[in-house]
């Protein structure tokens, strides 16, 4: 007797659970693939920023490091010559 009982009751329960994924589960997940398609295309253009901000900073202490070396002591002096002037 429980034996009968069981495979209507197996297959009602399989009904169940495949219209569940179906209207429940499934839009779950593309919303999520879609979020996360989202966060990967905020990341990949903030990476992009990130990587023009690094460049110019690179370039900007090239020419540091260029004016440095260059100059030399001969900055020191000016620099120098400059604080000890008056402001007028």
């Amino acid at each position: 007797m429980f034996s009968s009982l069981l495979i209507p009751i197996l297959g009602i329960s399989c009904g169940l659970l495949a219209i569940f994924g179906g209207v429940v589960v499934r839009p779950w997940l593309r919303f999520q693939e879609r979020k996360l398609e989202v966060e990967a295309d905020l990341m990949r253009s903030r990476a992009t920023l990130d990587a023009a901000r690094h460049e110019r900073l690179e370039q900007r202490v090239a020419v540091l490091e260029r004016i440095i070396t260059d100059r030399g002591m001969g900055l020191a002096d000016e620099i120098e010559r400059l604080r000890d002037k008056p402001l007028n």
